[in-house]
């Protein structure tokens, strides 16, 4: 009589694990107080100034501050704990940002905002990249992916909630106070980190040699560029993020201004269209099996060039709103692509080092793009700004075309000759 095959045991399903779990729940609450901030600094702001060219400025600050912690944070990221970083800057931010609203019971005052947000920008980004890598400490490798999807489906959901919350909030008790309950958020987030512990790195992987830190942020940057689709990628979104960095002050100040909108029309707006982000998230993994990286990536872009265009000549709310969602959605599938792939085919003792390269070089442009499309805006019309970016859109993603992105999924992607790759993630999925 044969002995029957006794198959490995059945793991708990993901939600079960009490580690990502705890991971999860916490993450989730911080994303929904960051869309508090989202929404409450620029009408902070636009209410104390009156000038979405004050809007642009501050977010090209914050955005330049955020660039240069990318050029140290992958470095950080690689050579210490990655959940002593994240509590770290989620305790910073706790402070910082609950300054905003003590100060401001005695008036407002917009120089505080340009001291606390490029602080707090610099430690997003230091935990953004932390935030990244940190998956691979929390589950086996074979449920990354799955545990990426859960993520990225929860920022999205919570996206939804945050700003709908935050203009209820703002109309009621003004933006000040949105920005406390965003102060409040990370204290939760610290408090969830503090309960889990991340699995230590895998004992054949390869030490950080400890260099400047400088050197080390070029180890990740020369993989980065010896990457053919990495490096094309990051090329063409340099331009996109130029183009869009400041599509959010430009939305609002055209929903308040042009349209007479209130702050709880703003948050209705971006939390309905958040619904387009969890459509991406769901909607990315169905589409790149079917169609392809390149394929996936090049049209998603494309699609953000008509919504943008669309956003400045639409002359109601609920219009906006369709157009924002459709931006939205395909700037998921485009982002949840381009991280995806980073993950797969980038050695894990340079994943920090890579995602903060990628990350700082192609946001580099940003803070330029911002101050250019506010003050166009405030100069020559919404409607004629978002048509020229949406253009601009457009023209990247016709670009993909004659990039290595368009053959992306279809080939194995060429790793550089002195980088080590393992043949599980050597290649691009398509």
């Amino acid at each position: 009589m044969s002995t029957p095959t006794v198959g490995p045991p059945a793991r708990a399903p993901l939600w079960r694990d009490r580690t990502f779990g705890t991971y999860w729940v916490a993450q989730s609450l911080s994303a929904a107080g960051d869309s508090f901030a989202y929404l409450a600094v620029p009408l902070l702001v636009l209410q104390a100034t009156g000038s979405v060219a004050q809007m642009g400025l501050l977010t090209a600050v914050a955005g330049a501050a955020s660039v240069a912690a990318g050029v140290f944070g992958g470095v950080l990221v690689d050579r210490y704990d990655r959940r002593t970083l994240m509590i770290v800057a989620d305790l910073m931010r706790l402070v910082l940002y609950g300054l905003v609203p003590l100060v401001w019971l005695a008036g407002p005052q917009v120089w505080l905002l340009f001291v606390v947000l490029p602080i707090c920008e610099a430690a997003g980004m230091v935990f953004q990249v932390a935030a990244v890598t940190a998956v691979r400490n929390l589950v086996d490798r074979d449920r990354i992916t799955e545990a990426n999807g859960r993520l990225q489906a929860t920022y999205a959901s919570a996206a939804v909630l945050g700003p709908l919350l935050a203009g209820v909030v703002a109309a009621r008790f003004g933006p000040a106070t949105a920005i406390a309950v965003n102060a409040a958020s990370f204290a939760l987030s610290a408090a969830g980190l503090w309960l889990i512990r991340l699995r230590p790195a895998p004992v054949d992987a390869a030490p950080v040699a400890r260099e400047r830190p400088l050197a080390e942020f070029l180890a990740g940057a020369r993989f980065l560029w010896g990457q053919p689709v990495l490096r094309a990628l990051t090329v063409l979104l340099s331009v996109f993020i130029f183009l869009t960095y400041g599509f959010v002050d430009v939305l609002i100040y055209h929903v308040t201004r042009d349209l007479g909108g209130s702050e709880g029309t703003v948050g209705t707006v971006l939390g309905l269209a958040a619904l387009g982000t969890v459509a991406g998230a769901l909607l990315v993994a169905p589409l790149r099996r079917r169609r392809g990286f390149g394929a996936t990536w090049i049209g998603a872009h494309a699609v953000c060039g008509f919504a943008v265009a669309g956003v400045g000549i639409a002359t109601s709310v609920p219009a906006v709103t369709a157009l924002t969602a459709v931006y939205l959605c395909c700037l998921s599938i485009g982002g949840i692509c381009s991280m995806s792939l980073r993950q797969e085919i980038t050695p894990d003792h340079l994943l920090g080092r890579v995602t903060s390269a990628f990350w700082s070089t192609h946001y580099a442009l940003g803070p330029a793009g911002a101050v250019v499309l506010t003050w166009a805006a405030a100069r020559f019309g919404v409607a004629a700004v978002t048509l020229a970016a949406g253009t601009g859109c457009l023209l990247v993603a016709v670009a993909g075309l004659f990039s290595p992105v368009r053959r992306a999924g279809a080939e194995p992607a060429a790793a550089p000759p002195d980088v080590r790759v393992s043949s599980a993630s050597g290649t691009v999925g398509g």
